[in-house]
């Protein structure tokens, strides 16, 4: 390999930062149990999801890159500068409740997939992962812990292998994922919400426009757009290609998961998997033993890189809300208020995990949370990106704005078509 093409690879993934890394998180076990759920229940008819939301991906996150990066702060210290308390707690309470239910389903994810690979005690599991997790987070500083969850992202790998082992009828898969036989059952709409809500949600948001925020703080001599334009061009390409790289993995992976349970659960009789760890075992028997370690082993890489970021995201909510002091680039004694936030949510998802609540019922509560608190802040974000006494001259572009309102306008429509399916 030349000297030159080499520059070239190391120079892209030097550029790679909150981008990738957020798309990464996005495929979360419980997003893994997600997509194995609707591959498995629906088959072929459910992929053409992942398609169509790349682009609405791509749109909001690259609206909350901005806003982070322009501003230089993040999206809940923006919505508390312009609009009602009530909007900003209502939001951040939500958000805090969503994401310390997702840990725990995550945590618990991670325990059941070690367990079947090496056996012993998932609880205990959980509890070794949830400290992992914490001490990660508020003992390492984010210069030295922003390469090791870049590192993790390698893990998602593991579900495009597993399409390497397992035989694919890729005809069929072409033509279906273009051609889509669609429903109006409602099973195959809670489906469809199921997916929206796993791949567009709200942690996502706050957690890309705060590491844009921590990225500009870390770097010697950037500033935040608004106050140094000149370092817009070299900026808002990198955002571009980090976020289109990031949401690309994160919808390939997703696209790869969903195919895996068609052509291994759906087409083979199995239709009902509740879990991630489920669904590995459920691979075993059919794709072999190399399918199911390459799976399983996904599952934990994955909890570790997505863990961090849920309770990053809601300690960087509410310290924003509550004009705390914010950041992992900060010691423990710099920022009490935001690592006890981090303390707290990942503490209170592993003991989530000892209580008589069902897994299976409280994700499925935190993905209705998550669906239901998007729409207010996608619509609070592309206010915001439009505004030029909040963004400058750095307010979003016709195209972008177009995307991004597409992307509200589809959450706003699989959110009404959750309620008019409720209960049925």
């Amino acid at each position: 390999m030349s000297k030159s093409a080499l520059h070239k690879k190391v120079s892209l993934w030097a550029r790679l930062g909150p981008g990738l890394i957020t798309g990464a998180a996005d495929d979360d076990p419980s997003g893994i149990a997600t997509y194995s759920q609707v591959g498995a229940g629906f088959g072929y008819p459910i992929l053409w999801t992942a398609l169509f939301t790349y682009p609405l991906m791509v749109g909001i996150q690259t609206v909350s890159a901005l806003i982070g990066r322009v501003t230089g702060q993040g999206l809940a210290a923006n919505i508390r500068r312009h609009y009602p308390p009530w909007l900003l707690y209502s939001i951040v309470l939500s958000l805090l409740l969503a994401n310390t239910i997702n840990i725990a389903a995550d945590i618990g994810a991670m325990g059941a997939a070690l367990k079947l690979l090496i056996g012993g005690p998932a609880h205990w599991y959980a509890i070794a992962f949830g400290v992992v997790s914490l001490t990660l987070q508020v003992f390492i500083s984010f210069p030295r812990y922003a390469p090791l969850l870049k590192a993790l992202t390698m893990a998602l790998l593991a579900y495009v292998a597993t399409l390497f082992i397992v035989k694919v009828p890729w005809g069929d898969v072409v033509l279906q994922t273009l051609w889509p036989s669609l429903s109006l059952r409602p099973a195959y709409l809670v489906a469809i919400v199921a997916v929206f809500g796993t791949t567009i949600s709200p942690y996502l948001f706050f957690w890309q426009a705060s590491q844009e925020v921590e990225d500009q703080r870390a770097a010697p001599g950037a500033e935040p757009l608004i106050a140094a334009p000149e370092q817009a061009r070299e900026e808002l390409q990198r955002i571009r290609i980090d976020t289109y790289v990031g949401m690309g993995l994160s919808n390939l992976v997703a696209f790869c998961i969903m195919l895996t349970a068609v052509v291994t659960l759906h087409l083979n009789g199995t239709t009902d998997i509740q879990t991630s760890a489920q669904a590995a075992q459920a691979l075993r028997p059919l794709a072999g033993d190399f399918a199911f370690v390459l799976f399983a082993a996904g599952i934990v890489g994955t909890g570790l890189l997505a863990v961090p970021i849920l309770a990053g995201s809601s300690a960087y909510a509410v310290a924003e809300a509550f004009k705390w002091r914010t950041g992992l680039g900060l010691e423990l004694l710099q920022a009490r208020g935001f690592y006890a936030i981090v303390s707290i949510a990942t503490v209170l998802g592993v003991a989530l995990n000892f209580t008589p609540i069902d897994p299976i019922k409280a994700l499925f509560w935190s993905a209705v949370i998550n669906g239901v608190i998007s729409l207010p802040i996608m619509v609070v974000m592309m206010l915001m990106a439009v505004r030029a006494d909040i963004m400058g001259d750095f307010v979003i572009t016709r195209r972008l704005a177009i995307l991004g309102w597409l992307a509200t306008a589809s959450m706003t429509v699989v959110v009404a078509a959750m309620l008019v399916t409720w209960g049925r």
